[in-house]
C-alpha cells in the first residue's frame, strides 16, 4: 500500500474524487514531543508524528443540505477514495442539517499553502531539561518531591474546499505542569504554564513557587464551609471563564435555554453583567496567544461550531465590553436566521480591566482575612439557566491573615456561577498569560487577571487532596 503524498496533494486528490454537491477536506499533520518526571527523576521522553484526514461531504436535498464527516488516520492512496465515498454516504444518511449554510468562498487566504508541515522535536526542551535537573537537586535537599509533564505540539492544518478555498496554518501549543509534594504526600502544590516554544519557561521560578506553597502548608488550619473573601489566581479564573465562554451560544440563548436568555425572548446582549469595567475578548493575533485565524471543524456541536463554516476568517471579537455582554457565539446559519453577524468561536480568551495593575501578592498584602486558592477541579454544571457550577479546590487553599499567608486550610466543594461572580467582583488584578488547570487539554491559550470575591461560596468541606 502506498502512503498518500503531501498533505496538499492529498487534499487536492480528495476534492477531485468527490461527487458530492460540496466538499471540504482538512488534513492535519501533528508533530509532538514530551517529557515526564516523578520523584525528582526524569522518567520518560518521546516524540511522535501523526496525520489525519477529514472529508466533509455536502449533499443537497429537497428538504435541505446534509453533511457527512469521516475522519481517518494513516490514509493511503488506495484507501482515499473509500474515505471520500464513506463521507458522501454519511451525508446521504444524515438528513437535512439545521446548521446548513453555503460553503465559505475563497478570499484573502493568507498563509503559504505550498509550505511543508512544521515539526517539533525533543530539542524544544534543551533549556528545560537541565533546569529540571537543577530543580530536582534543590527539591531533594529540601525534602520535596517533584512530579510533572511537559509537552509541545506543532499542528499544521491544510484546508481545501470545492469552492476553491485553500488555507494553511501551523499552530504551536505547549505546556508544563509541576506538582510538588512533601515526602509523606500530606502537602501538595501545583504550578503550570502555557507556552509556544518553551523559551519563556523559567523552571527555577516555577519550583520556587512550589517551595513557597509547600512551606505555607507546614501549618494546617481546619475551616468550616461558608462564604469567604477569596482571591482567585489567574489559572482558577481561566477555568471559570472558559466554562462561561463555551456556554455563551447565541442559539441556546435565543431559544431561552441559558443564563444569557432574556425574559420574554431574545438575548441579554447589551445588558450589564459586571460591577466593574471588565472585558472578555478573543483575538487570533493576540501576542503570545496567537491561534488559527480561520475556523476548522470536523463536527458540528452545540450550536457553537458548524462544519459548514470551515475556512471562515476569524477576527477580534469582544464578548464582554466594559462590563456589558457584547456578543454571543453564533454560526453562519444561525446568524442568517436571526439577522445578525456570525461570531465564530476562537481558540483563545483574554479577560482584562483597564488600569488594573495589582498582582496576586499585592492583593494578598491588602487582605485582612481570607482565602487564596491555587486552582479549581472537577467543574460541572448544575443549572444552565444561571450557569451555576460546582467543583472542588485542589493543591493548596491558603489562609491569609493581616496581609500574609499563615497556613493551608482544608479543601472545599464550591458552588458559584461565573456570571454571578462578574457582579460581585471587589478587585481585579493585572491580566497575565496562564494555563487553565482543568481545561488545558482542550483550551490552552488564556490571559486572565486575579480576582477578589468578597463572598465566594465554599458550600461543603471536601476530603479531596
Amino acid at each position: 500500500m502506498t502512503r498518500a503524498g503531501t498533505p496538499q496533494e492529498t487534499v487536492e486528490r480528495a476534492l477531485a474524487l468527490s461527487k458530492a454537491d460540496g466538499c471540504v477536506v482538512l488534513a492535519t499533520e501533528r508533530s509532538e514531543a514530551n517529557l515526564r518526571w516523578a520523584n525528582n527523576t526524569l522518567t520518560t521522553n518521546g516524540s511522535m508524528r501523526s496525520r489525519k484526514l477529514a472529508v466533509i461531504s455536502v449533499v443537497n436535498g429537497t428538504a435541505g443540505a446534509a453533511a457527512g464527516v469521516i475522519e481517518q488516520s494513516a490514509v493511503t492512496d488506495e484507501t482515499l477514495e473509500n474515505l471520500v465515498r464513506a463521507s458522501e454516504q454519511a451525508a446521504r444518511n444524515a438528513g437535512p442539517a439545521d446548521d446548513a449554510a453555503p460553503l465559505v468562498d475563497p478570499g484573502d487566504e493568507g498563509g503559504d499553502w505550498t509550505a511543508r508541515p512544521e515539526e517539533t522535536s525533543i530539542g524544544v526542551f534543551r533549556e528545560v531539561a537541565p533546569a529540571l535537573g537543577a530543580a530536582f537537586g534543590r527539591a531533594g535537599s529540601e525534602q520535596r518531591l517533584l512530579f510533572g509533564f511537559a509537552q509541545h505540539a506543532l499542528e499544521t492544518r491544510y484546508l481545501g474546499s470545492s469552492t476553491g478555498l485553500r488555507r494553511r496554518h501551523a499552530q504551536p501549543t505547549g505546556s508544563i505542569e509541576v506538582n510538588g509534594k512533601s515526602p509523606d504526600f500530606a502537602r501538595s502544590a501545583w504550578v503550570g504554564q502555557s507556552t509556544r516554544d518553551f523559551a519563556d519557561v523559567d523552571v527555577g521560578a516555577l519550583d520556587g513557587q512550589l517551595a513557597q506553597r509547600l512551606g505555607w502548608a507546614a501549618r494546617s488550619v481546619e475551616l468550616p464551609a461558608g462564604r469567604y473573601e477569596t482571591i482567585l489566581p489567574p489559572t482558577a479564573v481561566a477555568d471559570l471563564m472558559f466554562y462561561l465562554y463555551v456556554s455563551s451560544g447565541a442559539r441556546d440563548a435565543d431559544e431561552g435555554r441559558t443564563v444569557f436568555s432574556k425574559a420574554g425572548g431574545g438575548t441579554r446582549i447589551g445588558e450589564t453583567l459586571a460591577s466593574q469595567p471588565i472585558s472578555m475578548r478573543s483575538d487570533p493575533a493576540e501576542p503570545g496567544l496567537e491561534c488559527e485565524p480561520f475556523l476548522t471543524a470536523t463536527a458540528s456541536y452545540g450550536g457553537l461550531v458548524s462544519v459548514f463554516d470551515n475556512g471562515y476568517p476569524l477576527r477580534t471579537t469582544d464578548w464582554v465590553r466594559d462590563g456589558k455582554l457584547a456578543e454571543l457565539i453564533r454560526t453562519r446559519a444561525w446568524a442568517a436566521k436571526t439577522a445578525a453577524e456570525p461570531a465564530p468561536m476562537i481558540d483563545n480568551l483574554i479577560v482584562e480591566a483597564p488600569d488594573a495593575t495589582a498582582s496576586v501578592e499585592e492583593m494578598v498584602a491588602r487582605t485582612g482575612r481570607g482565602l487564596l486558592l491555587t486552582c479549581l477541579w472537577y467543574i460541572r454544571e448544575v443549572d444552565p439557566q444561571t450557569l451555576l457550577l460546582t467543583g472542588l479546590t485542589r493543591d493548596g487553599v491558603y489562609l491569609v491573615e493581616d496581609g500574609e499567608v499563615t497556613g493551608a486550610v482544608n479543601n472545599f466543594r464550591w458552588n458559584e456561577s461565573p456570571v454571578d461572580l462578574y457582579g460581585r467582583i471587589a478587585e481585579i488584578g493585572r491580566s497575565q498569560r496562564c494555563l487553565p488547570r482543568e481545561w488545558n487539554d482542550y483550551f490552552n491559550r488564556t490571559a486572565m487577571p486575579p480576582l477578589r470575591i468578597p463572598d465566594f461560596n465554599m458550600s461543603t468541606v471536601s476530603q479531596a487532596s
